[in-house]
């Protein structure tokens, strides 16, 4: 992978392989950590299940006709 120059930022374009096999979508959190001398480690933040384990916690019972939907969740 390269760092390349975005804005202010850096940025790393990920392979189609590696986003395969974490799952990934346009638009998912990640946290990047060190995870020893020069590697790091990604990970995925399920805000989905997240929420979910919160309802459990809570016992907060959804509408049957409810659905979780991040696009609508994010909508400004």
């Amino acid at each position: 992978m390269i760092i390349a120059k975005w804005g202010n930022s850096l940025a790393v374009r990920l392979s189609k392989q590696l986003v395969d096999e974490l799952g990934l979508a346009e638009g998912d959190d990640l946290t990047i950590v060190k995870a020893k001398d020069k590697q790091l480690a990604v990970a995925k933040q399920d805000y989905k299940e997240d929420f979910l384990k919160e309802m459990q916690r809570f016992r907060w019972k959804s509408p049957p006709s409810w659905r979780f939907s991040r696009d609508e969740a994010n909508e400004r």
